[in-house]
């Protein structure tokens, strides 16, 4: 009697595990989606400032279309080539935050801080990012995840390469 007890407590155990186990990975499966929802509002609002900034009088005409095209190329790329895109953006504002030490207007100076303060949290929301896929992917590899399949149709989630950039 007392060996199907302890069958039945081990089976229950077992049971608890993998259903803690799937809840765990499904909860880092949404952190993923959260912190990429996150970061890609973020990165919209980048391109909404910089096609600001390209209609201001920061920059000059050349410099006003390069940063126009790289903000509507950064918002409405696709997936794959969403990386290309925004390293052409942090690029095109890169140049442009070097050289806007003497901007006089009021309107220019809170663009730039707006910006700086965004780049700041851009930042900030690609560390959260990175860390959240780096924690699912770890989880995910686990033998007892992949041999019962806890991951379920979840995609894998992916780390972007315009998140190594430097902004």
């Amino acid at each position: 009697m007392s060996k199907y007890l302890f069958l039945l407590l081990v089976v229950a155990f077992f049971a608890w595990y993998l259903s803690y186990s799937a809840t765990r990975l499904d909860r880092l499966h949404h952190r993923v989606e959260t912190s990429w929802a996150n970061l890609d509002g973020l990165l919209q609002r980048r391109a909404a400032i910089a096609i600001e900034i390209a209609r201001s009088e920061i920059s000059d005409p050349a410099a006003s279309l390069l940063l126009t095209f790289a903000a509507h190329q950064a918002r409405d790329a696709s997936i794959k080539d969403r990386s290309q895109a925004e390293s052409g953006l942090s690029a095109a504002l890169g140049i442009l935050l070097e050289s806007t030490e003497e901007i006089s207007g009021a309107n220019e100076k809170a663009l730039v801080q707006e910006l700086r303060e965004l780049n700041a949290k851009i930042k900030m929301a690609i560390a959260i990012h990175i860390d959240a896929v780096n924690r699912t992917t770890m989880v995910r590899s686990k033998p007892i995840i992949r041999l019962f399949r806890l991951a379920g149709n979840a995609p894998e989630p992916i780390v972007y390469e315009f998140e190594d950039d430097v902004l």
